[in-house]
């Protein structure tokens, strides 16, 4: 930064006049822009979760080296260690695959698995196969026939309809004209269903056997509404003239496919349409399977609505149905945290996971009765996620948080329980945020814990808890060399003036405490997650919430950028995130508002006096225009990455979840859309013209709607671009380059460069 003092005046001016910072330069935002790439190399030994070989003692990682990552596999006996795989053979197959030069140090693997000769990995969340043996990869493809977010099926495509042998090799079974049909080992074949018709359909995919090889369970599906979003693709790669693209994208409201179990007994062909009183108006019906003994079968039933859930089991003899479980909620049940597991597969026990006392916990119910047995887990904290069951031994691992007074709440520990509740048994001591992976014997864990201000500890423990070596510790004292600063935790209370509300804050490299900064909020307020980060990996993309190097390269431009977990969000009580039911133009906006004034009260350089800024992405791109036009007088400056900005016009699946089915006027009530003539501040829209999860119509509604209002505001549309463009794909550079430009010009009054002239 360029620091200048004025010239020329009296002494009196003189003596009163400080240092006053220049606007930043060209070079000044470059260096910006930079910070990632120049630092993201410094660090060295930071290992990431572990991988477990099957039915081994091995297990693979991913670290920081020089220059890049390796891949590291070691036993845990022995300690030897030895490259995971050949990373110059994947690199060439990926170079050959992508069409542009992947080095070995540089491969895009973050997430993978090793199995049969190939390593399998993500790229821009599409997935990637590469052989281990010879210089080969290629994109892969989800099987079967793939559906708009999971509730109605996409009929251009064909289902998997391979026979499926029955358990004792007899018969096999299929679909053919839409009904269900058997086949024996000669070819011939007897169709054991007549009602099957385009419009109600059997569904291969589903086709179940029994163990015993007497009957098969499937759905016959009703189709939903086929909508399809209709994207125009402006700048093709391979041609002059735009191309169009077509995606069935189910949103709130519409009809969705409707799965009916039918029984057939194989012998006979007798069938049995199960009655589905237990089951109305279904959202999803899942995990459909067959006791081991046969007698029955069981499925999982969530009702549109996302207020109860079933556990639905079926006699084979009868057909007749009975809840194992049942579980109601006033406001929603988080289907993407539904646990359940059926123990021994015999149906006799049920463990499952209920927010029913307001806190995530384990039940053991008994299966006969439905009624539950006794509480696995109890206290004012949350189970976060269930690791493995041991029938045999009768015991439980899991993951929770909030069990340590006086430590974050959010920090994930490990630990091990009976199934009647007792010998609870923590697996991790240290005050940190914990990723923990198993052996499949489960002898052995690796644990690697972080936080924000402590990098990556990675340790092999036996099941008891007990060290058996360190495994590999970071070192970041190039990164700090370079002037790496920690973000700031600052924890304040919430709206009810009781609960408190978890945030960081990042500081410019330069900070002085005798200057004031105004204040940017980095936000993300999807009520699926938390998003402050609380390991310690700085260099993460913007998605989910900008990561801290996101957050340092603003603040370099002379801001204090703050991130915050408000009301609304998950892993608290069920109290804290029922707030967003219904209610998603909430997204925690009074917590936030009193946790920057409680900063501002504390820090005299925290400067909210002329309004916060406010930049996310997703639905943090959303909560950004829900600040500008639900709290103006607080929020003046905003910059919405891909915002489903009315959440009628996006995704079924996420907005139901929070909103609710049917859609009534609290969709409209938090709408950015309906509210747009409530703008006061300014704000820059960035969406891309391809984003497959948030229909680009909705960045495209609210532009009109702003015009109608006579609002004036920045846009920025990405060719191309996907539903992360600007934030981790794309042209990120230039995207971050106008969000900076666009916060100095609006926040801090400053001009920017010319970038035409550069």
């Amino acid at each position: 930064m360029r620091n200048f003092v004025f010239k020329g005046l009296s002494g009196l001016l003189l003596a009163m006049a400080s240092q006053v910072q220049a606007a930043p330069s060209a070079a000044d935002i470059n260096a910006s822009l930079d910070l990632r790439e120049h630092w993201i190399g410094l660090t060295r030994d930071i290992v990431f979760p572990a991988q477990w070989m099957p039915d081994s003692h091995d297990f693979y990682y991913r670290k920081t080296v020089a220059g890049g990552y390796d891949f590291v596999m070691e036993n845990a006996e022995t300690g030897q260690t030895r490259p995971a795989f050949d990373k110059a053979i994947v690199a060439q197959g990926l170079t050959a695959a992508l069409g542009k030069t992947v080095t070995p140090l540089q491969l895009p693997i973050k997430h993978f698995s090793l199995s049969d000769g190939r390593i399998d990995f993500d790229i821009d969340y599409a997935p990637w196969h590469c052989s281990l043996k010879v210089a080969q990869c290629e994109a892969g493809s989800w099987p079967g026939r793939p559906s708009g977010f999971g509730v109605v099926r996409d009929l251009r495509f064909p289902a998997d309809n391979h026979l499926r042998a029955a358990p004792n090799g007899q018969l096999s079974a299929m679909v053919e004209g839409h009904n269900l049909v058997l086949v024996d080992k000669d070819g011939n074949k007897r169709i054991l269903s007549q009602d099957g018709s385009a419009g109600n359909f059997y569904d291969p995919e589903s086709i179940a056997w029994s163990p015993d090889s007497k009957h098969i369970v499937l759905y016959r599906v009703r189709p939903g509404y086929a909508r399809f979003v209709t994207r125009v693709l402006s700048s093709p790669t391979d041609q002059l003239q735009p191309k169009v693209v077509k995606q069935l994208y189910p949103k709130p409201g519409d009809a969705i496919d409707i799965e009916q179990p039918v029984l057939f007994e194989v012998a006979t062909g007798k069938e049995t349409v199960i009655d589905n009183a237990l089951f109305p108006n279904p959202y999803q019906l899942t995990d459909l399977r067959w006791r081991k003994d046969g007698n029955t079968f069981a499925f999982r039933y969530n009702q549109r609505g996302f207020q109860t859930a079933r556990v639905i089991e079926v006699s084979a003899a009868t057909g007749k149905a009975r809840a194992v479980v049942n579980e109601t909620a006033k406001t929603f049940i988080y289907q993407d945290r539904e646990f359940g597991h059926d123990v021994g597969g015999l149906g006799k026990e049920f463990i499952w996971l209920s927010e029913r006392d307001g806190w995530a916990h384990l039940y053991l119910y008994d299966g006969r009765t439905g009624k539950v047995k006794n509480r696995i887990t109890n206290g004012d904290w949350p189970v976060r996620e269930v690791v493995k069951v041991d029938d045999a031994k009768r015991q439980i691992w899991f993951a929770a948080s909030g069990m340590h007074q006086g430590e974050d709440p959010y920090f994930v520990h490990y630990y091990r329980v009976d199934f009647d509740g007792s010998n609870l048994t923590e697996l991790t001591k240290a005050p940190a945020n914990h990723h923990l992976a198993f052996s499949d014997d489960m002898r052995y864990y690796v644990d690697v814990y972080s936080r924000v201000d402590l990098p990556n500890i990675a340790e092999l423990h036996k099941a008891d808890g007990s060290l058996v070596r360190t495994i590999a510790k970071g070192d970041i004292s190039k990164l700090l060399a370079a002037g790496f600063q920690f973000p700031e935790p600052f924890v304040a209370k919430g709206r009810d003036g009781k609960t408190d509300i978890y945030g960081l804050i990042v500081k410019p490299l330069n900070f002085d405490p005798n200057k004031r900064y105004p204040v940017i909020e980095n936000i993300y307020a999807g009520p699926h997650d938390s998003f402050v980060p609380k390991d310690f990996w700085p260099f993460g993309y913007h998605s989910g919430g900008d990561k801290v190097i996101g957050m340092q390269s603003l603040a370099n431009l002379g801001f204090i950028v703050v991130q915050i977990d408000g009301m609304g969000t998950a892993n608290r009580s069920k109290a804290f995130q029922d707030v967003a039911w219904k209610n998603l133009g909430d997204s925690g906006f009074p917590d936030r508002i009193l946790w920057h004034k409680a900063a501002a009260k504390k820090y005299p350089w925290y400067d909210i006096a002329k309004g916060v800024g406010i930049y996310g992405g997703s639905a943090g791109g959303q909560s950004t225009l829900s600040a500008l036009v639900f709290h103006p007088e607080f929020y003046s400056v905003g910059v919405a990455y891909a915002g489903c900005y009315d959440n009628r016009m996006d995704k079924i699946s996420w907005n139901e979840q929070w909103m609710g089915w049917p859609v009534d006027d609290s969709y409209q009530k938090a709408s950015a859309v309906e509210h747009a003539a409530n703008l006061k501040g300014n704000v820059l829209i960035v969406f891309g013209e391809q984003d497959s999860n948030v229909d680009p119509s909705s960045s495209l509604q609210l532009v009109n709607a702003l015009i109608k209002a006579g609002k004036d505001f920045d846009l920025l549309e990405v060719p191309g671009g996907e539903h992360s463009a600007g934030r981790s794909t794309g042209p990120t550079r230039y995207a971050w380059r106008r969000q900076f430009d666009f916060f100095l010009n609006h926040l801090k009054g400053e001009a920017t460069p010319d970038w035409n002239k550069h």
